[in-house]
């Protein structure tokens, strides 16, 4: 059997991470069988080579080896792709059709994306595996076939079977044996070593120098998260060789090709929304009702004092803010003064002529309620980030929520201007 660092070079596999390592060899450990073998990982992180290396040391090497991407194919033919079709069976069948599973007899056929497999194509697929028949899409007529499986996955399959998405039992057929392949975050050291492939490469490919990296730059590029796996930093490496004139680059130069590199805080991968995003805005919208709540009962109590005609000397210092907040916060300071110069009394019964009566309450609750959760929110971020000088951690402690969901609400509220740079 041959050691890993030839199947590495002759692959073009790249890197001395142990769990890369321990993949190269259990791949080669299962090419000799003909069990069906589940490559999983993260999308970008080079699947792709697992199968290959599997087929070239199998009995099946000068055979067929059939690559299908089944996320790529309609749902609508994809089982005429993989089983074949009879002429007439469908509108445009106007031949009878070989299918892949038909065509790689005794070869290997690679499912990529297998997890996006429609349910009906998985009971076909099951089947295949179990007894090695199939269908044509039109015929009743049953065929055999002798084919090594290997399928390959980013999708998180316990999840996609809990929902429906995925048959139980055709993912225990296809995963007899399961190789995970690290992300690129997990495979820090091979990072440089990659990078300068890429730019070699490129280098050569448009004839130019290759680009270089200084300390600094270095240190960037393995700090950061590299959400797209290997297939980003080779098009981060491809962007620098063409755009760049010079070819050595600073950390500066290189953060610019990162997105969110500048920002400083954790990356979001696949547009998903955490368990604890959601727990934070749930505790906002609490606080912005509990608030709401606190308000309306000051009101009531405000008012069963006047009504029972027990104004106490300091009631109308102690209710001021509220009674603002009631009857507007926009008036002349001229009116205001004339108005909070008058007993609590008077100012609840102004007559109409009055400048503060044109901010009429019922007027203010009907315009201002559809509304009133948004803006307090909003009001709440912007005086938490008035108070705290711009400084996030200190805002996003005061609303009792995190800095990145504070960070991501700013943005989404178009804040950027109240909070610290």
């Amino acid at each position: 059997m041959e050691s890993v660092q030839s199947i590495k070079q002759r692959f073009g596999i790249i890197g001395m991470n142990p769990l890369l390592n321990r993949a190269i060899e259990k791949a080669l450990r299962v090419a000799v069988t003909d069990i069906s073998v589940l490559v999983t990982g993260e999308s970008g992180v080079g699947k792709e080579n697992i199968p290959k290396i599997i087929h070239q040391y199998s009995h099946r090497k000068h055979s067929k080896y059939i690559a299908v991407n089944c996320g790529a194919i309609p749902e609508g033919t994809i089982d005429s792709e993989l089983f074949g079709h009879e002429k007439g069976a469908f509108t445009g069948a106007t031949s009878t059709r070989s299918g892949y599973f038909e065509v790689a007899d005794g070869g290997t056929i690679f499912l990529d994306e297998v997890g996006e497999l429609p349910l009906p194509t998985q009971v076909r697929l099951l089947r295949v595996l179990e007894t090695g028949e199939f269908l044509k899409v039109g015929s009743s007529k049953t065929q055999k076939t002798n084919v090594r499986i290997v399928a390959a996955t980013n999708v998180n399959m316990i999840d996609a079977i809990q929902k429906e998405k995925f048959r139980e039992d055709l993912y225990y057929r296809l995963s007899t044996v399961e190789i995970n392949l690290p992300p690129l975050r997990e495979r820090k050291e091979d990072i440089p070593l990659l990078f300068r492939k890429f730019a070699s490469d490129f280098g050569q490919k448009y004839h130019m120098p290759t680009v270089r990296l200084d300390e600094s730059a270095h240190k960037i590029l393995t700090k950061y998260n590299w959400n797209g796996n290997i297939r980003q930093l080779r098009n981060v490496a491809e962007q620098i060789s063409v755009l760049e004139k010079e070819r050595e680059l600073n950390s500066v130069v290189l953060m610019s090709y990162l997105p969110d590199m500048g920002s400083q805080l954790p990356a979001i991968r696949r547009n998903e929304k955490t368990s604890s995003d959601f727990a934070s805005e749930r505790e906002i919208l609490y606080k912005v009702l509990f608030d709401m709540k606190n308000d309306l009962n000051d009101l009531k109590k405000l008012t069963l004092e006047l009504m029972n005609h027990e104004v106490s000397d300091d009631v109308q210092e102690k209710n001021q803010g509220l009674i603002n907040k009631i009857y507007g916060q926009n008036t002349s300071d001229d009116s205001q003064e004339a108005f909070q110069a008058l007993p609590v009394e008077k100012q609840l019964q102004e007559p109409v002529e009055n400048p503060v009566q044109s901010y009429d309450y019922a007027e203010t609750i009907t315009e201002e309620e559809p509304l009133s959760l948004l803006q307090k929110e909003i009001e709440m971020i912007k005086r938490a980030l008035e108070r705290s000088k711009g400084k996030r951690k200190l805002a996003a402690k005061e609303l009792g929520i995190s800095e990145r969901t504070l960070y991501r609400k700013i943005k989404q509220y178009d804040l950027s201007d109240e909070s610290e740079e």
